[in-house]
C-alpha cells in the first residue's frame, strides 16, 4: 500500500478575469470624447454617427454629446452620439 495520501493535480487552480460587457453609457446620458458606450461581443449594436467601433467591437464616443440607441432597420439597432449646440441661448433676467 502506499504510504503517501494522494494529491490533486496542481494545474486546475486559475481563473480569467471577466470581461465586463455590456452598456456602459445609456440612451439620453451625456458622454464626453472617447468614453465608452457598449462593450460587446460581435456587433449587437452597429456603430452610427460621431462613435467609433474599436477591434473588439467596443463603440465609444468621437465627439462631447448625449447617447441615442435608434433602428438601423427591423432587425437591428445603432448606437449615435448627438454633439451639443456650440450656442447655447440664455433668456434675459428681468429685474
Amino acid at each position: 500500500m502506499a504510504h503517501k495520501k494522494g494529491v490533486g493535480s496542481s494545474r486546475n487552480g486559475r481563473d480569467s478575469n471577466p470581461q465586463y460587457r455590456g452598456i456602459k453609457k445609456y440612451g439620453g446620458e451625456m458622454v464626453s470624447a472617447g468614453n465608452i458606450i457598449v462593450r460587446q461581443c460581435g456587433t449587437k449594436w452597429h456603430p452610427g454617427k460621431n462613435v467609433g467601433l474599436g477591434t473588439d467591437y467596443t463603440i465609444y464616443s468621437l465627439v462631447d454629446g448625449v447617447v441615442q440607441f435608434e433602428h438601423k432597420d427591423k432587425k437591428r439597432y445603432k448606437v449615435s452620439v448627438v454633439p451639443f449646440d456650440v450656442e447655447i441661448e440664455v433668456a434675459p433676467v428681468s429685474a
